[in-house]
């Protein structure tokens, strides 16, 4: 059995699924700040407007803060010459192993909060599904990019 993954990702993803969470936060404060005011319109009793705003500070405190903080701490990735092993998750911790065999091609994805703080995330395609690794530092994306490309063209000439 390998030993766990021990490369991290940026730091700044921090930053930018913090942002993330504040705009599902805005939403879901806006929704919830329409069935509270619909609450006093129609006088629902006060303990359902007192839930709902329960709900919005634990969600809000969740999404912003807890989580990316999590997924931040358990992220990691390793690139070996035989396979790529992802290891992510918060509450399950998810560990993934991806032959370079396996591997077709190897793409760079880069959104605008991303591109803002310089981070990119690193697709890689198998026949099966697509894995990622993202929020990394712009420049060690291509590197990896770089790298996965080459490993998997020299494993599919051992095929």
């Amino acid at each position: 059995m390998f030993p766990e993954p021990q490369t991290r990702i940026s730091q700044r993803a921090l930053v930018v699924w913090r942002i993330s969470g504040s705009i599902s936060t805005l939403f879901v404060f806006l929704i919830g700040g329409g069935f509270i005011t619909l609450g006093i319109l129609f006088n629902w009793p006060l303990m359902i407007m007192v839930a709902i705003g329960i709900f919005m500070l634990v969600y809000g405190w969740l999404a912003v803060f807890f989580l990316p903080m999590m997924r931040w701490k358990r992220w990691r990735y390793e690139v070996r010459e035989q396979e790529i092993e992802l290891q992510r998750g918060v509450f399950i911790i998810k560990r993934t192993l991806i032959p370079m065999v396996r591997v077709q091609h190897v793409d760079t994805q880069q959104g605008p909060l991303l591109r803002k703080y310089g981070l990119s995330t690193v697709m890689i395609s198998t026949a099966a599904t697509v894995h990622e690794i993202p929020a990394l530092e712009g420049v060690e994306a291509e590197r990896l990019r770089q790298s996965i490309s080459r490993l998997a063209r020299v494993a599919d000439e051992d095929v």
